[in-house]
C-alpha cells in the first residue's frame, strides 16, 4: 500500500527528523507542519518537503497543511510529564484540542490514514510486559491527554470512517534528539560534560527503550498495512532495562567515572515498564534491530560531533597579537549564535 502525500506534524522534533528520512527514502513526498519550538528542519534540509509553519490548535493552518493529504502522522504534543504536573490546562489544550483539530483537518480533507504518536503514560503502572489489552490507567495529566487522544482516534474511526491507528511508543533514543530531556539524551549531555546524573529513585526502575530508527520503520509499516486500521500498537524493543544499566553502559560508551546523586521518586513516574511487541510484529511485520549498546556507542560519537561542529564553525582563531583581547575574536551576534546553538544542545 503506498502513504502517498503524508503530512507529519511536528515534523522537525526528534522522531518527526527520522520519520522524514526515512520516509524520503521511499520517494514520499512530504509536508511538515510545525510551529518551530523545538527544531528549526536543519537535519532535513536537504530532504526534499514543504513547510507549514503555524499551531496545531489553528484550524486555519491545519487545514492549508492537510491539503490534498492522504496521510498523517500526528507527532506535534506536548510531552512532558512533569510539566504537565505544573501546568495541566496547557498540556491538555495541546495534547486534546490539538489532536481534535488535526482530526478534524483530516476529516474535512479527505485524510485516509491518521496515525497517532501515544506512548506507555496512558497505561499507567501496569505488571510488564505491557501489551495492547491492558486497561489504562494513567498517572500523570500527560498520560491523561494522550489517552484522550487515543479515545478521539477511536471516536472519529467510528462516526466519520477515518483509519486511525494509535502507536504507544516505548522510550526513544537515537540520533538527532539533541534537544530531548528524555533519560538517554539527558544522560550523555552531562557526561560528555563532565557532570554528574540525578537519578530519582533506587535506580531500579526500569524502561524499555526503542532506537528511533526502528521507531520510524514501524510508524512507516502502520501506514503502509491496511490491517492497523482502527487498530492500537506497542512499538519498543520487547527488552526491560534498569537506569542504573543504563548509565553502566553509557559509562562505558563515554569512558571514566560518572558521579551519582539520588533524590526521591517523582509523583506520577512510573516504576516498571517494557513492551511486548507480538501484535505488532505479527500485524505490522514490524522487527526492530538495533541494539542498545552498540546504538548509544553511535549515538555518542554522533553527539560529540555534533557540539565540536558548532564551536569550531562559530570560532574564527586569529593571528595571536598581544594587542588583541579575547572579546576581538567574536562580535555579539557571533557569540549569541554559538550559545543559542549549544543551548539547542542542551549544553547549556
Amino acid at each position: 500500500m503506498s502513504i502517498g502525500k503524508l503530512v507529519v506534524t511536528g515534523g522537525y522534533g526528534f522522531v518527526g527528523t527520522n520519520l522524514i528520512l526515512a520516509a524520503a527514502a521511499r520517494g514520499t513526498d512530504i509536508v511538515v507542519l510545525d510551529d518551530l519550538s523545538v527544531g528549526d528542519g536543519q537535519y532535513v534540509k536537504n530532504v526534499s518537503h514543504r513547510l507549514v509553519e503555524g499551531d496545531i490548535r489553528d484550524r486555519d493552518v491545519v487545514s492549508q497543511a492537510l491539503d490534498g493529504a492522504d496521510a498523517v502522522v500526528h507527532l506535534a504534543a506536548h510531552t512532558s510529564v512533569v510539566d504537565s504536573q505544573t501546568d495541566p490546562e496547557h498540556d491538555c489544550d495541546v495534547n486534546v484540542r490539538g489532536t481534535m483539530t488535526v482530526l478534524r483537518g483530516c476529516v474535512d480533507a479527505g485524510v485516509k490514514r491518521f496515525v497517532l504518536a501515544s506512548s506507555n503514560a496512558p497505561l499507567g503502572e501496569q505488571i510488564p510486559p505491557v501489551d495492547e489489552e491492558r486497561v489504562p490507567k494513567p498517572m500523570s495529566p500527560y498520560g491523561a491527554s494522550k489517552l484522550a487522544g487515543e479515545g478521539y482516534c477511536s471516536s472519529f474511526a467510528a462516526s466519520y470512517g477515518l483509519g486511525t491507528t494509535v502507536l504507544r511508543f516505548a522510550n526513544v533514543y537515537g540520533m538527532y534528539s539533541t534537544h530531548k530531556s528524555s533519560v538517554v539524551a539527558k544522560f550523555l549531555r552531562r557526561i560528555q560534560a563532565g557532570e554528574g546524573l540525578v537519578i530519582y529513585g533506587d535506580g531500579e526502575q526500569t524502561r524499555d527503550f526503542v532506537h528511533v530508527e526502528d521507531l520510524a520503520q514501524g510508524i512507516l509499516a502502520a501506514l503502509q498495512t491496511p490491517d492497523a486500521a482502527g487498530e492500537t500498537f506497542q512499538l519498543g524493543s520487547g527488552t526491560e532495562t534498569s537506569v542504573l544499566t543504563l548509565v553502566d553502559l553509557l559509562r562505558q560508551v563515554a569512558g571514566g567515572d560518572v558521579q551519582i546523586t539520588h533524590e526521591p521518586e517523582r509523583p506520577g513516574e512510573i516504576r516498571r515498564n517494557w513492551t511486548d511487541i507480538g501484535k505488532a510484529q505479527r500485524i505490522l511485520g514490524y522487527q526492530p534491530s538495533k541494539q542498545l549498546a552498540p546504538s548509544l556507542a553511535q549515538m555518542h560519537e554522533w553527539f560529540q560531533g555534533q557540539r565540536a561542529e558548532v564551536t569550531e564553525s562559530a570560532i574564527v582563531s586569529p593571528t595571536v597579537s598581544p594587542t588583541v583581547s579575547a572579546d576581538d575574536f567574536m562580535d555579539a551576534d557571533e557569540e549569541e549564535a554559538v550559545a543559542k546553538r549549544l543551548r539547542d544542545l542542551g549544553y547549556l
